[in-house]
């Protein structure tokens, strides 16, 4: 078994991995809340009269705006976040020394 120590992370590459499952977390968030949004603006325009038609037609846009701007927004703040994350990591690591793994070469 070898030990490596993490001494530094790429804040690009936490970066992106953070972005990557903010944007997968703000899909499985989005679509549903933006299908609610769309089903119960549709079901109230159903019951009324030309101005429930109106504010269904903007139920189905907001819901639309909501499937991509919350996807969006999480990818962002993931983005962010792993610069934080890696920058708080790299500085903490230069003091205590970074993070041992122990690993096994396989084959």
């Amino acid at each position: 078994m070898n030990k490596l120590r993490i001494k530094k992370m790429g804040v690009w590459s936490l970066m992106k991995m953070y972005g990557i499952v903010g944007l997968i977390i703000g899909l499985l968030i989005g679509i549903p809340y933006g299908l609610v949004i769309i089903v119960f603006s549709l079901l109230g325009a159903s019951f009324g009269s030309n101005e429930a038609l109106a504010i269904g037609g903007g139920g189905i846009v907001m819901g639309i705006v909501v499937m991509i701007v919350i996807p969006i927004a999480y990818a962002v703040f993931g983005l962010i976040g792993g610069a934080f994350a890696a920058l708080i990591y790299n500085l903490f690591a230069m003091i205590a020394g970074g993070i041992e793994v122990e690993v096994e070469q396989i084959g």
